[in-house]
């Protein structure tokens, strides 16, 4: 048999004490310190409340009509830039011709003469490719020589004169710095059997070096043949640059130290 619980006893009389639950501890996030200081950095006066506060004008200043709208530039009146090249405008139904007037000029002889003296135009050049007779102008076809009659055809264009002109007044300028060093003795002139002496023992100097090379084992599996073959690679390197330099320049100053 089932226990059947009373929802209603003496008990419940006694008074009891409420006893509230812990308050949880406020949430704060991590990011607070960052929010603070970025809201610092981006503050700016005025922002949400209203523009800052100005001096009124005065009373005699007071706000006319129209005085706000934008101040317009004068009127000036337009000109096409090909104004000369262009036809007179139509007239206006209020311009009206003057009437009666007579000119003594006689047209009938006066054409006459322009056409006794003009020059007849002349045919324009083309060219037939055709049995049929198709006809293209000559000029653009490329069958006659253009550019060969034109005016300075042929000639050093003036941006490379000006070039040449400059590169040539650099050499005189280092030429003469070269030799005022020369003459103050701090610059001595490597004669052709010294610059020679100096070209041979580099090839020799690389020819002993590229034997080595040769030498080397194929593999390179350890970090000391591999350090050893860079470094003679460099040095050839070096020295190819300083050979191709000796063989260029002929004329070759050194420090006198």
């Amino acid at each position: 048999m089932a226990t059947h619980v009373m929802s209603e006893s003496i008990y419940n009389l006694i008074p009891r004490e409420e006893v509230k639950p812990p308050k949880e501890q406020r949430y704060q996030s991590k990011f607070r310190s960052t929010v603070k200081e970025e809201k610092q950095t981006n503050k700016s006066p005025n922002k949400t409340m209203g523009p800052a506060k100005v001096d009124l004008n005065a009373p005699k200043d007071y706000l006319s009509k129209r005085s706000k709208e934008p101040v317009l530039p004068e009127k000036t009146s337009f000109k096409y830039p090909d104004e000369d090249k262009r036809k007179p405008m139509v007239p206006k139904k209020e311009d009206r011709p003057l009437m009666g007037l007579k000119s003594n000029k006689n047209f009938i002889t006066t054409n006459a003469v322009e056409n006794i003296m003009s020059v007849p135009k002349k045919p324009a050049a083309n060219f037939v490719d055709t049995a049929k007779g198709s006809t293209h102008p000559l000029e653009p076809s490329g069958l006659v020589p253009k550019y060969l009659n034109k005016k300075g055809y042929g000639d050093v264009p003036d941006y490379l004169r000006k070039r040449n002109g400059e590169v040539k007044r650099a050499q005189e300028e280092y030429d003469e710095y070269i030799k005022e060093h020369y003459r103050r003795g701090a610059m001595k002139h490597l004669t052709e059997g010294e610059r020679q002496a100096v070209l041979n023992g580099l090839k020799k100097n690389w020819e002993e070096i590229h034997h080595q090379y040769q030498g080397l084992s194929v593999v390179t599996d350890t970090a000391p043949k591999k350090a050893r073959k860079e470094r003679m690679e460099a040095e050839m390197k070096q020295l190819e640059r300083d050979i191709e330099l000796l063989e260029k320049h002929k004329i070759i100053y050194i420090a006198n130290n």
